[in-house]
């Protein structure tokens, strides 16, 4: 079995902790490697040695580290297969999804080849007579990410080498149920010629989140994952005089209005709604037809019954499992109660198994209708493989609905209609909006924009010291057709 490393003071070791987290297949739970969660000691060794390798890292050019992501961005390339394999064992996704996972890392990493750009400063010439103003971007010091089970691979992609590339040092506490992914994109970045103390890693659980929360030392986190830990998270960061980027929940609403196209609608809703087993925060779990629309809800139970879930290697398997036993238990518990509320289950996979899997942690494609804002299932982030339709009358009636809930991470509208598209992504209350695009999750050079209670902090918490931010991003990604055609070319508006 293997055993998942720390990377410490500069190098690699399984740690002295006596404290032991079985990670497992989620195929079959079996157990496929061990972590020794860090000990206090070794919190502390982590943070010292970040900091002491963040006041020489600081001085390096700008150029220079780019370098270090120019080498690193292509390392992860060559190894893009194994680490998707790597992925897909530990996670249960199927091997396209894995790919997916770590090619949307690698361009975060690209992302930051560019950072000397990314750093300039202002300046006003005579702001006051003979008196000139210029401000820099600086880095901050110690910088700590706290990523989830969903994506081990694009989320700490996310954070650790645009931290870095900035002049910061960087602790990155990955999710215990999937840490042999984020030890080897450690191990590649050492190998790209990174400082050997400027990255840490860290495995265990909250007590480990817990000291690093407290440390003085720590200038900045960053979070991904549940609601009701994000807002901990935020809440003790700031507490301690830190800044806090925490990206929670959310419940995104597909809007389909009568003139979409069909079958667009169809594929894209079966996608959205149950790949990677409905495990992704910008996933579709709401989808509100509009008028006539809902005569579509019949042909879309028939497309999500030919999804079959299946072993990550199984090139015809759509999903894979759920991340363990307890996540499967919180989907199934949420069906049964949508049931017994009221919901008309169209489709049911609470049942599913997989043949010579039994024991893997399975759920079929779930679609409910007749659902009301006050079902659990509504209410609730499921996070699994069940998508939720409710019907209005008026995209006026369906805006009010997505804005009366508390989260705003993605939405997506599908509809031929050129001033439905701009109504919709100008009134609606979310962060992230596709017209035409199911799940519309922006490239690195666009803001990662969560509103209302999907999100909490600073989105510039690696930022600008001198600069404080309150505006919100909006992010919209349209994709335009005519007539029926599928095709048709991208337009992306960033408004500020």
């Amino acid at each position: 079995m293997k055993q998942v490393q720390h990377y410490i003071n500069g190098q690699f070791t399984q740690g002295a902790g006596t404290q032991q987290i079985l990670v497992t297949n989620p195929a079959n739970n079996q157990a496929i490697s061990t972590i020794n969660c860090a000990t206090a000691d070794e919190v502390n060794q982590a943070v010292q040695s970040a900091k002491q390798a963040y006041m020489s890292w600081r001085e390096v050019p700008v150029s220079e580290r780019a370098r270090v992501m120019l080498r690193y961005q292509q390392l992860l390339k060559d190894h893009h297969d194994e680490l998707a394999e790597i992925l897909a064992l530990e996670t249960g996704k199927t091997l396209i999804d894995a790919k997916g996972d770590v090619w949307r890392g690698i361009e975060v990493a690209e992302h930051a080849c560019n950072i000397a750009s990314l750093m300039m400063g202002e300046t006003v010439e005579n702001v006051a007579r003979d008196i000139d103003c210029y401000s820099y971007t600086q880095p901050l010091g110690v910088c700590v990410g706290i990523t989830p089970f969903n994506f081990p691979a694009m989320i700490p992609l996310w954070m650790f080498p645009l931290a870095v590339a900035c002049g910061n040092s960087f602790i990155l506490k990955p999710s215990e149920q999937d840490p042999m992914t984020p030890q080897r994109l450690i191990e590649l970045f050492i190998e790209a010629g990174a400082p050997a103390h400027i990255v840490q890693l860290l495995h265990g659980d909250k007590a480990v989140v817990d000291q690093l929360l407290l440390d003085s030392d720590v200038k900045a986190v960053s979070f991904v994952g549940s609601v009701n830990v994000g807002k901990y998270i935020y809440k003790t960061g700031t507490e301690n005089l830190k800044r806090v980027q925490a990206f929670a929940g959310a419940k995104n609403h597909c809007v389909i209005m009568p003139d979409a196209n069909k079958g667009q609608v169809l594929n894209n809703l079966v996608g959205a709604s149950v790949g990677a087993g409905g495990q992704r925060c910008m996933a579709i779990s709401v989808a509100v037809f509009v008028g006539e629309s809902k005569q579509w809800i019949d042909e879309l139970a028939a497309k999500l019954a030919e999804v079959k879930p299946g072993l990550w290697d199984d090139p015809d398997a759509a999903y894979g499992p759920l991340i363990n036993p307890q996540a499967k238990q919180r989907v199934l518990n949420l069906i049964a109660e949508g049931k017994a509320q009221g919901a008309t289950c169209l489709l049911d996979g609470s049942e599913f198994t997989l043949a010579g899997y039994e024991s893997g942690n399975w759920v079929g494609p779930t679609l409910f209708t007749d659902v009301t804002p006050t079902m659990g299932i509504y209410q609730q982030e499921i996070f699994g493989p069940v998508l939720c339709c409710v019907c209005v009358d008026s995209l006026e009636e369906a805006i009010a609905l997505v804005n009366a809930n508390p989260y705003g991470n993605g939405t997506s509208i599908f509809t031929a209609s050129g001033g439905a598209a701009r109504q919709y992504q100008h009134q609606v209350e979310v962060g992230q909006v596709g017209i035409n695009v199911a799940i519309p999750v922006p490239l690195p050079f666009f803001s990662f924009t969560g509103w209302k209670g999907s999100f909490y902090g600073d989105q510039h918490a690696y930022g600008k010291q001198a600069i404080r931010f309150y505006t919100e991003t909006k992010t919209v990604t349209a994709r335009w057709f005519d007539d029926d055609s599928v095709s048709g070319p991208n337009m992306t508006i960033n408004l500020k």
